[in-house]
């Protein structure tokens, strides 16, 4: 039997108790990215939480299967059917072609996806693989009257559905009614104003790079479309939980749910998911601002992904987010403080420090010595666990989940206990504390060595202070000499055998 589970569903606008479609199993669709630029870190941010939420749910008892489209066509600049293909554009400024572009970027989303500790979905689909679902998706919903062809390009009518607007209260309703009638650029082919379009033709852009045949002209996609179909294909008719970022609830999940259960004829998901953004000082963080802060950027300047996920996780899915440098820089400390703790832990325990002496490259197999280990205190290790469960099941509370890691480190128990606990809340955590602990050499240095690599520092730096750049050179290849390499980041110098 799973814990119970609950959070906040954007749909109902209320923390509901979370009651799958089949006991124990969960279906999940969360929205991909448009393959044209970088992920910056906000974006990140909402991947972070929703990987969270999965392996919360898991360590709670469910079984997840998780859906992820990449867009890598028909998404505009505007949500508003307007502007220009944000794949065409990507294209254009890098001089490539659009599958170059989308090929490029895909593979850079997931080297930052992977850093901060994510877990891959199971289903991952690129919009282009399923244009003979669009096709169809788009034919029924013309058979049953929810769409139609104007201008050469097929339109979902908004007007035959009793409430178009599901995610909004009555005033928001009527406030979004009065952004869309404002709408800049007026697509006069529409019947509606809310009106959307599910298929592009050469009606609304000449120069599309990607087409395709269909019943009605050489064309392409709308955004919208893609989820649903694969979410459809790959989970069938019903699905639990959708997942997004809040710029994702109108008009895309809004237009989501609008075709989804017109072409079915019954409600598709009952619950939705949305992380709130992050913020810089200057605002919602952006790719339209200029240069993009990204996962890899923060590692060029010195940090670890996993602190930027220790970052997110100890703030709640649906506040908004400040970044900044500053907040990082302590982050990095409190990071680094909980690793030097797990090192600590380590040490104390003879049976866990000779495997780990012995297995400084298998960190799995250190693991399997912690987790079998004959002085646990099991009562211990099972009241924190259920603590942690009624945290993260309590509207994903991940930062009072990182408060009960501190209260685990400072409760009066052994250290087998405590690095049992630390494994067990890593399932949903994922900072690895564990394996850095096992990872920094610093922990078992000779101490002659150390002092020699302390003092060749503090010289250094005096050297570089003073403009003396030939004799800080000079000392890092003395270092370099006794197998120590050392590396300046935005935390200080740090360093390494090798």
């Amino acid at each position: 039997m799973a814990h119970k589970f609950s959070f906040y569903n954007t749909l109902s606008r209320t923390i509901e108790e979370f009651i799958p479609n089949e006991e124990g199993k969960v279906s999940m669709y969360t929205c991909g990215p448009t393959v044209y630029h970088f992920a910056h870190i906000g974006n990140i941010r909402t991947y972070i939480m929703q990987d969270a939420l999965i392996k919360a749910l898991e360590y709670c008892g469910y079984d997840v299967k998780r859906v992820m489209n990449i867009t890598d066509v028909g998404h505009l600049s505007s949500d508003a059917d307007t502007g220009e293909d944000k794949m065409l554009a990507g294209a254009k400024r890098e001089h490539k072609t659009v599958m170059e572009i989308a090929d490029f970027y895909t593979k850079a989303f997931f080297k930052d996806f992977d850093a901060v500790g994510n877990k891959r979905p199971e289903v991952i689909e690129p919009a282009t693989n399923c244009i003979p679902e669009f096709i169809h998706m788009v034919e029924v919903l013309l058979e049953k009257g929810y769409a139609y062809v104007a201008g050469g390009n097929v339109y979902f009518d908004t007007s035959k559905l009793q409430d178009y607007y599901v995610f909004s209260s009555a005033i928001e309703k009527e406030q979004l009614a009065v952004g869309v009638r404002d709408d800049v650029e007026e697509d006069t082919a529409k019947k509606n104003k809310t009106d959307f379009v599910l298929w592009f033709t050469k009606s609304k852009f000449e120069d599309q790079a990607l087409k395709w045949d269909s019943p009605w002209g050489v064309g392409y996609p709308g955004w919208h479309i893609e989820c649903s179909c694969i979410s459809m294909k790959h989970l069938g008719e019903y699905i639990d939980i959708h997942c997004g970022g809040v710029d994702n609830i109108f008009p895309h999940h809004t237009n989501e749910i609008a075709q989804s259960e017109s072409y079915l004829g019954h409600r598709w998901c009952k619950y939705w998911f949305h992380s709130n953004h992050l913020n810089d000082r200057a605002g919602k963080m952006s790719k339209s601002k200029g240069a993009v802060l990204t996962v890899s950027v923060l590692q060029e300047k010195g940090y670890d992904p996993l602190v930027y996920r220790f970052f997110c996780l100890q703030s709640h899915y649906r506040k908004p987010l400040e970044f900044s440098f500053e907040v990082l820089d302590n982050t990095v400390t409190a990071y680094n403080n909980l690793v030097k703790k797990v090192e600590a832990l380590i040490a104390a325990d003879e049976k866990i420090k000779a495997a780990a002496d012995q297995n400084k490259e298998d960190i799995a197999a250190v693991l399997e010595v912690i987790r079998n280990s004959q002085d646990i205190d099991e009562n211990v290790k099972k009241e924190f666990e259920e603590k942690f469960a009624d945290a993260i099941s309590n509207d994903l509370n991940t930062s009072m989940a990182v408060t009960l890691l501190y209260d685990i480190l400072k409760a009066d128990t052994n250290a087998a206990t405590k690095l049992a606990v630390v494994d067990s809340f890593d399932k949903v955590l994922s900072l690895d504390l564990i394996g850095h602990a096992l990872a920094d050499d610093s922990a078992d240095i000779d101490p002659e060595l150390e002092a020699f690599i302390k003092d060749a520092i503090e010289r250094r730096a005096a050297a570089k202070k003073a403009k003396d750049f030939t004799t800080a050179d000079a000392i890092r290849d003395e270092l370099l000499a006794k197998g120590v390499e050392i590396k300046d980041t935005r935390e200080g110098v740090k360093w390494s055998l090798v």
